[in-house]
Order: C-alpha cells, then structure tokens, then sequence
C-alpha cells in the first residue's frame, strides 16, 4: 500500500511563496524580510492552537487578527499581517496545495491613509548647513571627517534625488563619476529610471569620492577599491540603511530637530513635496520617484491643492487683497 506524502511544513510553504514574489513579482530583500517576518509569526500562532497553513480556517485567522489587537499591534500593522496572509493562501490555492481560501472573506481594520510627515525647507537647509560643517571641521580627525563628509554628500544626494533609501546606500561608485547629470537607478523589481543631480550633489560626492581615494591607512584599509560609493566591512559591502538612519537621527539633534520626526524616508517625502509646492507636475515626481502607479504618488495631492489656493489667492484679478 502507497504511504500519503507529508504535508508540507509552513516553513516550506513560505519559502516557495517568497521565491515565487521574488521570480514573479520583482520583490526586493526588503519585502521579502517583511513577509517572511509576518508569515513565521502567524505560523508561530497557528502551531500554538494546532493548526498549519494547509488547515488552517476563517476562525483562525481571524482569532490571530484578535490577537494581534490584543498584542497592541496598529491597525496598519494589522492590515500589512492581513495581506501576507491574503498572497499566501491565494498563493497555495494556485499551486493546488489548498482547495480553498480561507482569507477571501475577511475584511481589516478600518483606517485612513495618513499624510507623510513632511520637513519643512528651512529643516533640511538647517541639517544640509550642520552636515557641511562638521564635514569642514578643522579639529576632525581624518576618519572623523571622512565620516562626515560620507553624511553630508548622503544627505545631498537623498534631497537632491528623492531615492529609496535601499537605492541610496547601494549606489555604485560609478554615480559619482566627474561631470555626471544624470545617474541610472535600480529601483524596485529591478527597474532601472534616470534622476538628476544638482550641482550641490555632484560636489558633495566629488568632495567625499576624493576622501576615499585618500583614506589608505592601515585601519581603514583601501576604501577606493570598493565597487559602490559607500562602502562598508559588513556582509553587503555597502552602508546599511540602518547606519544611515542612526547617523542622519543624529545629525538632526545637532541641528536643533527632534530626532524621531527625521528619517531616510522623511527626506524623501520633503523632496517630493517641496517639489510640488513650487510648482512641479505630479507626473513627473512620480516618475522621479519611482512610483508604479500614480495612486502611489497621489498621497501629495494635499501639497498641489494648497498651491493652487494660494496661486487663485495671490494671481486671480479679483481676488480680495
């Protein structure tokens, strides 16, 4: 008599999901951490209760929702759990591992799409200023000021570009080629898009490329021989987005802003939006942005109403002065 096989493990089932987004779908290492993050804990409840991915039912997911209430987790939170578990089943109901979906029929929670948190132009000009300072230190030690001069030139290029912070880290050395206007991005799924530089960007990494062609010393060792533009010792070989982070939260306490209203994406939601205030097409910031779909893009559409009321208000012939 013929043994039935096994039914395949959750850890299995995530695996050959993930490599499915990454094959089909373009999803980057970022995504695919989220969701194997999201999958293994709904796996993780679901073996406490006793069931798997290939029998799990409606009530069990929806008590896992209730959990993850109970845990204090944010309906945003509770929403991005809900649609790894929705691109799962749906997954395992193509491939024929299930014979139904049991997230079809639920709904989530509740929630309005906030509005970006946005700096304000004199914010960054007052982090731009700070940055270039320190980068211009006399007292700095050469790897003090390398350091700096790394920070400025990555906050130069992040409000000049408005890039992903995954693009930002991760650019080749190649980008800051001498004369440059243009640099060639690789995007999310691999897309590639043009973005064009200032002339404030292509001196900072002028100025920061030349540090690291002179950084030769021992506990350094020979940065320049590096392929990306911010390298590191770590498993990537680049700048984490993580080191990125802390440096730039630092950086804003130094210039008098509280450190948890500045990030890497922060800067880039003030450069689409300062972009549209004085008076850019959304088209073309959804493009600069790398947004798919203009839904995405669309999130700004406060910043362009506000333009055109003020624009009626200063320029209309009989508006009230």
């Amino acid at each position: 008599m013929r043994k039935a096989s096994a039914k395949p493990s959750d850890a299995k089932l995530t695996g050959l999901f993930l490599d499915m987004l990454a094959a089909e779908q373009g999803a980057g290492p970022n995504t695919l951490d989220a969701y194997r993050r999201d999958l293994t804990d709904f796996s993780e409840f679901l073996t406490r209760i006793g069931h798997s991915f290939t029998d799990a039912e409606t009530q069990n997911l929806r008590d896992y929702l209730g959990d993850l209430d109970a845990r204090g987790f944010k309906s945003s939170s509770v929403a991005r759990r809900l649609s790894a578990m929705r691109h799962l089943f749906r997954f395992l109901l193509n491939e024929r591992i299930r014979t139904e979906d049991p997230a079809a029929i639920l709904s989530g929670p509740k929630r309005g799409r906030g509005l970006p948190k946005v700096l304000s132009i004199s914010d960054v000009d007052r982090m731009l200023r700070r940055a270039k300072e320190l980068s211009e230190a006399a007292d700095a030690s050469p790897s003090q000021r390398l350091r700096a001069l790394r920070l400025y030139c990555l906050l130069e290029v992040l409000y000049a570009t408005g890039l992903r912070v995954s693009e930002l880290v991760s650019l080749p050395r190649s980008a800051a080629k001498r004369d440059a206007r243009m640099i060639v991005v690789r995007g999310k799924g691999d897309k590639e898009r043009l973005v064009p530089l200032n002339e404030a960007s292509r001196q900072a990494m002028a100025d920061y490329l030349a540090a690291t062609e002179a950084a030769k010393t021992e506990k350094k060792g020979n940065l320049a021989a590096s392929k990306w533009l911010f390298p590191s010792f770590g498993e990537s070989g680049h700048l984490t987005r993580q080191h990125f982070a802390r440096d730039l939260k630092e950086l804003a306490v130094a210039s008098g802003l509280q450190a948890r209203l500045v990030s890497p994406h922060v800067l880039r939601h003030a450069f689409a939006s300062h972009l549209l205030h004085n008076g850019a097409d959304l088209r073309i910031v959804q493009t600069l942005l790398g947004h798919t779909d203009i839904s995405t893009t669309q999130i700004y559409t406060h910043v362009v109403e506000e333009r055109l009321k003020s624009l009626v208000r200063d320029l209309h012939p009989l508006a009230e002065k």
